[in-house]
């Protein structure tokens, strides 16, 4: 039996999942032993200068300059 690494798609929805705490268990340990630590740190970089952007744009769409 070959293990599957994940994909790309994969680890974005894993890191989403994992970012808002709805992670199940079972996807937690597939990651684990099938996802690539690199794809992982990549993603969640991306993923919270995202957040961080967005929280900005919020910020600056409320309070009036």
């Amino acid at each position: 039996m070959t293990e599957k690494t994940s994909s790309l798609k994969d680890t974005f929805k894993s890191v989403a999942a994992a970012f808002f705490g709805v992670q199940s268990n079972k996807n937690r340990e597939k990651d684990f032993s099938q996802g690539k630590i690199n794809q992982f740190i990549i993603v969640g970089i991306i993923s919270v200068i995202a957040f961080i952007a967005a929280l900005i744009a919020i910020v600056a769409l409320v309070i009036p300059s």
